[in-house]
């Protein structure tokens, strides 16, 4: 594992053992790859609650409780999305906190609107969240990593690690 990465984890780490949190991803283009680095640091038991993998837009709206609307309107790939996947998370699990992640790694699937490399993300609890919108360059795997390690030090900032 990347160090940086592995440092990150491992500030994250203490600091939801010492609030007594639990974290909770909703993935859907990293394809469960924030819960795996994260759950690959010993100990992660104590701190990780769960991962939602939902890739298809029918599992964001029975799993995560995704307002069909909302992707209708805005696109799976969406501020508005993952916000309601974060809420969605924390809802339906016993996790305290959630990172949400959706977009396009690609090779096709892009617009004019949004390209390849687009990814939304969102951290925060059942009422309140910050969001962001990236993109990524490289290939899928390159996107898919990239990804990972923007949740991952997204988690740090919304807590202050």
């Amino acid at each position: 594992m990347n160090p940086d990465l592995l440092a990150s984890i491992r500030a994250l780490a203490e600091i939801l053992l010492s609030r007594d949190l639990r974290i909770v991803t909703a993935e859907s283009c990293t394809g469960g790859g924030i819960a795996s680095a994260l759950t690959d640091v010993a100990g992660s038991s104590g701190w990780f609650e769960c991962g939602f993998v939902t890739y298809s837009n029918e599992a964001k709206i029975r799993y995560l409780n995704v307002a069909p609307s909302t992707i209708e309107q805005y696109g799976a790939v969406s501020e508005e999305t993952v916000r309601a996947m974060v809420a969605g998370a924390v809802n339906n699990s016993l996790g305290e906190l959630a990172v949400a992640v959706s977009g396009i790694a690609g090779p096709g699937g892009g617009s004019d609107e949004k390209p390849v490399g687009t990814v939304w993300f969102a951290w925060g609890n059942a009422d309140t969240q910050i969001t962001e919108r990236c993109h990524f360059s490289g290939d899928r795997a390159a996107v898919r990593e990239q990804a990972v390690i923007h949740g991952i030090q997204g988690l740090c900032r919304w807590l202050s690690c």
